[in-house]
């Protein structure tokens, strides 16, 4: 199995800025696409940005300019600079990694836990 642990969350005032770190641990054969979601209360969980094995990226409008998201494949390791955050960036940020866990696996979503981000105005 492999697990997702986030870390980096935390209160920020607006126009500051986090950077949240996720790390993919236990049987890793291989990670394809890595990305960030985020579930603000209330609301669905919605794509924050998405980074492929050869570094391609891609962003939701609401974060373009704001955010970037990278990884470091050696450490299976995503992250997402988060600045000029805004109070509606306020929400529980979930890693996403898709990959297979052996090399005669099927293919596999794996999810973190989440990490509250609470931006203050």
């Amino acid at each position: 199995q492999v697990q997702l642990v986030e870390s980096g969350g935390g209160l920020v005032q607006a126009g500051g800025s986090l950077r949240l770190s996720c790390a993919a641990s236990g049987s890793i054969f291989s990670i394809n696409d890595m990305a960030w979601y985020r579930q603000a209360p209330g609301k669905q969980r919605e794509l924050v940005a998405t980074i492929t094995s050869g570094g391609s990226t891609n962003y939701a409008d609401s974060v373009e300019g704001r955010f970037t998201i990278s990884r470091d494949n050696a450490k299976n390791t995503v992250y997402l600079q988060m600045s000029s955050l805004k109070p509606e960036d306020t929400a529980v940020y979930y890693c996403y990694a898709g990959g297979r866990p052996s090399p005669w696996s099927r293919f596999m979503d794996y999810w973190g836990k989440g990490t509250l981000v609470t931006v203050s105005s």
